[in-house]
């Protein structure tokens, strides 16, 4: 049976005549079974993947390179190729293909593959294969740790595998990826909102959630529909009022303490530097000569290792004080030289941030009499003194090295300034001026 001269499905090619000479001889197996009549309606796949189950594993597809015969009593160039085709059952059934090429007598060997290559560029394409399914959350999360979490932070790791140990596994690990859906995490948010957990506290453990599920779809692994704008979460509660260390109050702790604390705790109230970016400076990041601090590292609370600071804007530099100056100098006459480290402890490693809060700095404040606070506590307390003293948010920004002026906003949106104080004491004195009898 002669090849039409159109790509068509075959469905009696096993007798297949001898090609003339210059062509190389097909045999088409036999176990490969012809198409019935209800393949004439069948979508063609734009691969050549194997009829699968779902939840089975995907086998690789072949690559298909495709043959030239020469048949007919007018000898024809035909290209000969296999592809996949989907039935209306939902299944695949692969065909043979054959396209007319051309006369032997106008088209050479070499032009007939030209005009077959982009049939096989069109099988040969490189396609999302089905995504897998079946697989349960518990399981995704262990190949999750395996390849993904090994890269992160380890602050971040700890973040997320809190999340999943207290939260997500609990209630979500038993469900294939494809049951974690709007609905399911909606019912998820409910059942932490009902343990009094605070609305931040539901988001983050939804975001990693939501990291961890980005991840299987982009490993093409199925997944249920899932979108943050969709969830409704807990209603925002009484927002506690943020904790700022006063100059008053930082000048009569930067007294009574001792060194090099007392440098460390200057170097954070005065700068607004997080204390993990402190304990991290080098010697070589202090510019006398240009009077700048280069922020550029940061130390992790509980390895106690140097990595890489909070974001991109936070590796900046900042403008060093004269009055900061004099003690980073006073506090280098005493440096031992061998570490490059600008804090090191009495045994030639970087201070704990935990172990000077809880032996060092609370034990201070109690002596004071000076109210409970941390370490973030001097960074709010700088944040707030700039925009009280008319500092633009721009400038605050840049200071605090927040990647978006949002942040700086929204967390110290407490704060009233010089300028919104000047303005409601001048509208209230011409309100007063009005309301004489």
């Amino acid at each position: 049976m002669a090849c039409p001269h159109s790509i068509h499905v075959a469905e009696e090619w096993e007798a297949v005549p001898q090609p003339q000479d210059g062509g190389k001889q097909q045999a088409w197996p036999s176990q490969d079974p012809p198409m019935t009549g209800d393949a004439t309606d069948a979508i063609v796949a734009t691969a050549t993947p194997s009829p699968i189950q779902a939840g089975a594993i995907v086998s690789r597809r072949r690559f298909q390179r495709g043959t030239i015969i020469i048949r007919g009593k007018t000898p024809r160039r035909y290209g000969m190729y296999r592809e996949d085709v989907l039935l209306p059952n939902g299944t695949f059934k692969r065909v043979r293909r054959c396209v007319l090429l051309g006369p032997v007598s106008s088209v050479s060997e070499r032009a007939a593959w030209k005009a077959f290559q982009p049939y096989l560029d069109r099988v040969n394409s490189a396609v999302k294969m089905p995504p897998k399914s079946g697989i349960t959350l518990e399981t995704f999360v262990k190949e999750w740790r395996t390849n993904v979490a090994v890269n992160l932070k380890s602050s971040t790791t700890r973040a997320a595998e809190s999340h999943l140990r207290a939260h997500i596994l609990p209630r979500l690990g038993s469900l294939t990826l494809p049951e974690i859906n709007t609905r399911a995490v909606q019912a998820f948010v409910a059942h932490l909102a009902t343990g009094r957990r605070s609305r931040k506290t539901v988001e983050n453990v939804l975001l990693t959630l939501s990291s961890i599920l980005r991840k299987a779809k982009a490993w093409d692994y199925a997944c249920g529909s899932f979108s943050l704008a969709d969830i409704t979460l807990p209603r925002e509660g009484v927002r506690k009022e943020q904790r700022c260390f006063t100059d008053e109050e930082v000048g009569k702790i930067l007294a009574a303490a001792s060194e090099p604390f007392g440098t460390i705790l200057a170097v954070t109230s005065v700068l607004g530097l997080r204390i993990g970016e402190v304990l991290a400076l080098r010697v070589t990041d202090v510019d006398f000569t240009k009077k700048i601090i280069r922020v550029r590292q940061s130390l992790d609370a509980v390895t106690r290792q140097v990595q890489s600071v909070k974001s991109s804007a936070s590796s900046a530099d900042v403008p060093l004080p004269s009055q900061l100056e004099a003690r980073l100098r006073k506090h280098l006459q005493n440096h031992d030289g061998k570490t490059n480290l600008l804090f090191i402890n009495r045994r030639g490693r970087p201070y704990s941030a935990n172990k000077l809060r809880a032996s060092v700095l609370h034990p201070l404040l109690v002596k004071l009499g000076i109210p409970r606070g941390g370490f973030h506590s001097m960074r709010h307390g700088v944040t707030s003194a700039l925009l009280a003293d008319g500092a633009t948010p721009a400038v605050v920004q840049k200071q605090l090295r927040h990647s978006d002026p949002r942040i700086t906003l929204g967390v110290y949106a407490h704060v009233i300034g010089d300028q919104q104080r000047s303005a409601v004491e001048n509208r209230s004195a011409r309100i007063e001026q009005f309301a004489v009898n």
